[in-house]
């Protein structure tokens, strides 16, 4: 039976190496995975392609998708809108990808309100110490921004223990092999093989 995609969602501290992790297990699994692409009003920056890091909309545009109920969550970050549209995220799951998000933590909550089946994520350094030490290493930021995102990762925190699984980005490709066998693993749970299983039944009362 051709199986439907499962929906993941991974957040995490800035600095844990979600965008790194991601990468990884994109190139390692390119047939398997989808990892959806936000809609935003933004501009691109520059080197950025509508449809490959964002669908870059207008203001008008976003805000008639909020009111057709197209996105799977949205939020407003410093002036902008940032959204996940539905379409994209069902056509691949139809397709029998498992899709991928990677958003923050208000929108990972929201979308596991929505979809009950979704498989929440949430990436780690090992300790507080290594936080602070891989966001210094990237030496690009400035100690205002580093204090910032510090104080941000005291707050997000807080709800490590609404996600299902918590993934210790330690050793890279560990830490993208868990993941893999995380999302698979999904396509076990009941509720994903309820066709299987009336089927099960059916022909188990013809024998």
């Amino acid at each position: 039976m051709s199986q439907r995609g499962i929906l993941a969602v991974v957040s995490g501290f800035s600095g844990a190496g979600k965008g790194t992790l991601m990468k990884a297990l994109l190139s390692g699994h390119a047939d398997q995975y989808a990892l959806s692409i936000s809609a935003t009003t933004r501009q691109p920056r520059n080197g950025e392609v509508h449809g490959r890091e964002y669908f870059f909309i207008t203001k008008e545009a976003f805000e008639q998708m909020i009111e057709e109920d197209a996105l799977i969550e949205h939020a407003c970050y410093v002036g902008n809108y940032y959204g996940t549209p539905k379409s994209y995220v069902m056509e691949q799951m139809e397709a029998g990808k498992d899709v991928i998000l990677e958003i923050e933590i208000q929108g990972a909550l929201k979308v596991k309100e929505k979809f009950p089946d979704t498989l929440l994520l949430f990436v780690t350094p090992p300790s507080a110490e290594e936080l602070e030490k891989r966001l210094r290493g990237r030496g690009t930021e400035t100690e205002e921004v580093i204090r910032d995102r510090l104080k941000r990762a005291v707050e997000e925190a807080e709800y490590m223990d609404r996600y299902d699984y918590i993934l210790v980005n330690d050793d890279l490709d560990t830490c993208v092999q868990k993941m893999h066998e995380l999302i698979q693993s999904q396509h076990q749970k009941t509720g994903e093989n309820l066709d299987f299983i009336c089927e099960m039944k059916q022909e188990l009362k013809q024998l």
